[in-house]
């Protein structure tokens, strides 16, 4: 089984104004601490995204682990070590097939339901979410709150990530529920290095 940090960083490219951006905060990140991020870019396209998640590789190196949101070719291309899909994207046995039995694959889960199945598959860990009502997503799913984190550790014993407005004043509670790890998108981005410290000081 794969251990997690308990700080999932989640890179996603809407909220950065350029590449620059995205690399500088990636490596104020890794500077924190942060050892495992997720790429996550809904809008480019596949060249973009290639671009930019190879210059994510050559800066932070091995320093940290690279996850590539929705594309198992992507991963593969990008030199990541892993990806992360969603309930609309690619089966998980589907992404498995493209990047093998050594790179990690995670899978979004909203529901009771969506957990048991994830729980399944060869997914090597699971995210329920949203915890907290966010605004990171044009279309949320329902919140599922603390309540819903413990019912999704219950349900597997796979390592669980709670995502979804989480940040530094809810997330030791959100890990007192059963979630291995936190992923956070916004409440990284303004000092990004400084934020990712106190995160970590905050979950011990």
């Amino acid at each position: 089984m794969i251990h997690l940090p308990r700080l999932y960083a989640i890179l996603d490219a809407s909220c950065f104004s350029d590449g620059q951006l995205l690399f500088s905060t990636a490596e104020e990140l890794l500077a924190g601490g942060v050892t495992l991020m997720q790429y996550r870019n809904k809008s480019g396209n596949a060249r973009e995204m290639l671009e930019q998640a190879r210059e994510l590789k050559r800066r932070l190196g091995d320093g940290a682990k690279l996850v590539m949101n929705d594309r198992a070719d992507l991963c593969l291309a990008a030199g990541f070590d892993g990806v992360h899909i969603g309930q609309e994207d690619l089966s998980p046995e589907g992404a498995r097939k493209v990047i093998g039995t050594t790179l990690w694959l995670g899978v979004s889960t909203h529901n009771p339901e969506q957990v048991k199945e994830a729980d399944k598959t060869s997914a090597d860990y699971i995210a329920i979410g949203p915890v907290f009502s966010t605004a990171s997503k044009a279309n949320p799913d329902p919140v599922v709150g603390l309540e819903g984190v413990r019912q999704a550790g219950a349900l597997t014993q796979k390592p669980l990530v709670a995502i979804g407005g989480i940040n530094r004043a809810n997330c030791r509670s959100v890990i007192e529920a059963g979630a291995d790890s936190v992923a956070v998108i916004s409440d990284l981005m303004r000092e990004p290095r400084k934020s990712a410290e106190d995160f970590f000081r905050i979950l011990g």
